[in-house]
């Protein structure tokens, strides 16, 4: 099989010839990765099976000093929609800085420079991309990205959170540009021809979802249901990714009523995913399900070997299994585990 027929046919609930499985480096891994090996790029070192297709940036640059009166500091990544990611610890441990966290009214969010997506400048090589994609037998994924991590990285969690109760005009009018943005971009992706589209925000925390499932049920899951019905209108084939980090439980039936075909990424700390595989494995496909914050930073090279095999007879089981990490893999995960992953995968991962 090509990695897009392997795939494919895993995330569609079927058995493949073996378990699509990957990772991704942070830099320090990635440098270890290049002295052990000698190559550049690892999802082409093994294979891996699937690409990646998303819009170009805007070609205009708008200047969002005026909504950040403090200053953006050098060094500081500042996003299309305002937002701003301060450097921190450690690559991805950024601070916030937020365009709208003050004082705000409808008027501000209607006059605020929306980021333009509908310039065909920003979609046209799609077609052509994933053309070139398929040629080469990768399974394509379409970057849809947030709506409820993009809306707060703009007003800030705190006040979003504040505006659901005190001010729900401004929450809703926010979730809905944003969510017009996002049907735009699924539009021309499935459009495109990619394999499934990849969406998701981060509601989930340890041990409990980060709002009530009621407050979810109103704030996101019918945006996140437009998206996807617009989709499947599209294509009926494309498959719908979705991620959210933690403990979700309780809208797991809410996703698959919505369409979900493989959810992200099962996190084993917080979710069981030969539970989740019985409770919901004839309406969905699970992708990842190894923990980053437990077998691969701490795990022996066995200990990896074992919950490998496991989670192939029992999420595998018939299909619907991509095994990768929870998360990009840390610094601190050993080499010998990483190897062991592979080396468990190609042990037991065959049908």
């Amino acid at each position: 099989m090509t990695g897009r027929e392997r795939i494919f046919t895993a995330m569609n609930r079927q058995e493949p010839d073996r378990v699509p499985c990957d990772f991704g480096f942070t830099p320090a891994l990635l440098e270890i990765f290049k002295e052990k090996t000698g190559a550049e790029n690892p999802a082409e070192y093994w294979n891996f099976g699937e690409g990646w297709a998303g819009f170009k940036p805007t070609a205009t640059k708008t200047d969002f000093t005026r909504y950040h009166p403090e200053g953006i500091p050098e060094g500081a990544r500042v996003g299309e929609m305002g937002e701003v990611d301060l450097p921190g610890s450690f690559f991805h441990f950024t601070k916030k800085q937020y365009p709208l966290d003050h004082e705000t009214n409808l008027s501000d969010l209607q006059e605020y420079p929306w980021p333009v997506y509908e310039d065909p400048a920003r979609y046209s090589h799609l077609p052509a991309e994933v053309a070139r994609l398929h040629e080469e037998g990768k399974y394509v994924i379409g970057g849809v990205g947030h709506i409820w991590e993009v809306a707060w990285a703009i007003t800030s969690m705190p006040k979003l959170m504040m505006q659901f109760l005190e001010d729900p005009a401004q929450a809703g009018f926010l979730l809905d540009k944003i969510t017009a943005i996002k049907l735009t971009v699924t539009r021309e992706l499935v459009k495109a021809g990619v394999d499934s589209i990849s969406c998701g925000d981060d509601v989930g925390m340890q041990d409990r979802l980060m709002m009530s499932p009621a407050t979810w049920r109103r704030w996101l899951k019918p945006r996140w249901a437009e998206v996807w019905a617009l989709a499947k209108s599209l294509n009926p084939d494309v498959q719908i990714f979705y991620h959210s980090d933690g403990k979700i439980q309780e809208i797991i039936p809410d996703l698959i009523d919505m369409g979900l075909d493989i959810l992200n990424p099962v996190q084993p700390e917080c979710i069981d995913p030969a539970w989740a595989k019985q409770e919901y494995g004839r309406d969905l496909a699970f992708w990842g399900c190894v923990g980053t914050q437990t077998t691969f930073p701490f795990g022996t090279p066995a200990e990896m070997k074992a919950t490998v095999k496991h989670l192939i007879e029992t999420v595998g089981q018939g299909g619907g299994l991509f095994l990768a990490p929870t998360h990009v893999l840390e610094p601190e995960v050993p080499w010998e585990n990483i190897l062991a992953f592979l080396e468990a995968v190609e042990e037991y991962g065959y049908y």
